[in-house]
């Protein structure tokens, strides 16, 4: 048994993160050579001054970086190393620096699409230093009225190709999610039903839901709306409303070509049902088809967001309305949310109208085919879905993986990803054996690129060494 005391004055973090991070360092140096048992739990919990909680969590945290091994009764051992030429996906995972930003309790977070760092933050720090420096009476106060340079600037944030809304239908949002229920809120009533796609964005069909109104599921082969599975469900459900992402579809990342848009409008019509167009994703493509908001204005609610394509903690979002009916969801929206603050929505503004979101979205653009081109290499061979431009793609499990082992043995491999359900509106009995994986989290490309093996080597193994019940 190693006589082993660590020092923990030095580091940063909780306790049982500077401890594991003290076992890889003294394991990396030789101090802990391979083969070497660590001090039972209790015993070093006492020589150390801290909980046997605390040694622990750490203990586990250096098995999931693939540092040690242990077994109830035996003990833990530090685990050899790689040969020459081999790669250890969990050394190149980042360690954790407490649950925030790319990485969570140790997990590499690959189950988030929001905008990835390409220096956000230094022009972030120079606005908000401006917006304060101009308006120091309205950061302190709840805002009454909005400056008109909020709607110009979603106006010009939401105009895609040869269409542009009119800045007066626009209304700021705290986000695309908040914008969303806000529409939903201010067309239907509750007992009213909205439908949705069998997979979508859930968290918004869990939000209608929530705030008394009835999410009723567009079932499809694809998962995704098609016309006639649509009108028929137009024809028994009658819908006040429907979402739908036309553009970059959440997960499968399918497109609605033209002519299918073109039908869904006119049995729209047809049922006088509301369309709200979620064009989160279809925002970072430079080429968009035709927007639902320009083949039907009257009926159409087109929202946007700076989330996948600036910085997520803005909070920075638009819907463009139908005629007349801006004032509505201005007003739905301050029940929902409580009020836009000056402070974010000012920045999300002069983001835009000072050109700094267009620059940042080219970035970002470029960041993401660069994690997009590692994807498509680490994953070569296999079946799945994906888009240079978009931060995730959608993999087909081969056998005889189902989604929620793998979402299991992804997380015991220190890998966070999105299992089907996660996007499922209801319970279908349908199956589609897939799974997310996003790549805008991780800070390095080298940290997807241990995300990816850890997978690839998960889905080569058929399941093989996976115990669902660890």
């Amino acid at each position: 048994m190693t006589n082993w005391i660590p020092d923990l004055r030095e580091g940063s973090g909780p306790l049982y993160l500077r401890l594991a991070n003290r076992i890889e360092d003294d394991i990396g140096s030789g101090v802990l050579p391979e083969g070497a048992k660590l001090p039972p739990q209790r015993n070093l919990a006492y020589d150390i001054g801290v909980t046997i909680g605390t040694v622990g969590r750490a203990y586990a945290l250096a098995r999931e970086r693939g540092l040690v091994s242990g077994e109830v009764g035996r003990g833990t051992y530090v685990l050899g190393h790689d040969g020459p030429g081999e790669i250890d996906a969990k050394s190149l995972l980042p360690r954790s620096t407490g649950g925030h930003g790319n990485i969570a309790h140790g997990k590499l977070r690959m189950d988030s699409t929001a905008a990835p760092d390409v220096g956000q933050a230094a022009i972030l720090e120079k606005l908000t230093a401006r917006i304060i420096r101009e308006h120091p009476d309205e950061i302190g106060t709840y805002t009454r009225t909005w400056p008109s340079s909020w709607m110009e600037a979603g106006k010009n944030w939401l105009s895609t190709g040869s269409w542009m809304p009119d800045a007066a239908t626009v209304v700021p949002t705290l986000g695309g999610h908040a914008a969303l229920l806000a529409v939903i809120a201010a067309v239907t009533n509750p007992g009213d039903k909205v439908a949705f796609e069998q997979l979508t964005f859930s968290s918004i069909a869990r939000s209608t839901n929530l705030i008394g109104r009835r999410g009723v599921t567009i079932e499809s082969e694809s998962g995704t709306i098609d016309a006639e599975s649509f009108e028929r469900l137009c024809a028994q459900q009658h819908p006040k409303a429907v979402f739908l992402m036309p553009t970059i579809h959440n997960p499968t990342l399918a497109i609605i070509s033209e002519a299918e848009r073109r039908d869904i409008v006119a049995i729209a019509r047809n049922y006088n049902v509301w369309l709200i167009e979620d064009n989160i994703y279809g925002s970072l493509l430079d080429d968009v088809p035709t927007l639902l908001a320009e083949l039907a204005p009257e009926r159409t609610f087109h929202v946007g967001s700076l989330s996948k394509t600036v910085a997520a903690g803005v909070r920075g979002g638009w819907v463009s309305c139908p005629a007349n009916l801006a004032a509505r969801i201005t007003t739905a929206h301050k029940m929902v949310t409580g009020g836009m603050p000056f402070l974010l929505g000012d920045l999300a503004a002069k983001l835009i109208l000072s050109g700094e979101a267009a620059a940042l979205r080219t970035r970002v653009k470029a960041e993401i085919a660069a994690r997009e081109a590692l994807a498509r290499k680490h994953l070569a061979g296999l079946d799945f879905a994906s888009h240079p431009d978009i931060p995730f793609l959608w993999m087909k499990l081969p056998e005889p993986w189902l989604s929620g082992n793998f979402k299991k043995a992804a997380e015991n491999e220190g890998v966070l990803i999105d299992d089907e359900d996660e996007f499922k509106s209801g319970r279908p009995e349908r199956a589609f054996h897939r799974a997310r994986f996003a790549f805008s989290m991780p800070r390095t490309r080298s940290e997807i690129e241990g995300g990816l093996t850890a997978l690839r080597r998960l889905l080569d193994s058929g399941g093989i060494g996976h115990d669902p019940y660890t």
